[in-house]
């Protein structure tokens, strides 16, 4: 019988400090695509994340790489900020509940 945290521990989920994460691919749904996009817009460090909007950080991934990239690539900016600014564990919205354009 497998239980949440021993399944996240033997699938090496990460699960780390708000407040003491130092890279980006250590967050959750980060890995080197998406942290090399944070980078080519300016986010070096997972706390620069916080009070950052996502579609904006979308729009200035598209405009300084010169294309349309896939919109998941919201959903994702969207969950790393909320992580970020603990809104889940404060009540704050879900990333599906935020309005897209």
């Amino acid at each position: 019988f497998l239980t949440f945290k021993s399944l996240a521990l033997q699938n090496n989920m990460k699960n780390p400090g708000r407040k003491t994460a130092s890279d980006l691919k250590s967050l959750p749904n980060i890995g080197e695509a998406i942290a090399r996009n944070l980078q080519i817009i300016g986010i070096e460090h997972p706390q620069q994340l916080v009070g950052e909007n996502p579609l904006y950080l979308y729009d200035e991934l598209c405009k300084i790489t010169a294309k349309k990239h896939d919109p998941c690539v919201i959903d994702v900016f969207m969950s790393v900020v909320d992580f970020m600014e603990e809104n889940r564990k404060l009540g704050g919205s879900s990333p599906r509940d935020r309005k897209k354009y």
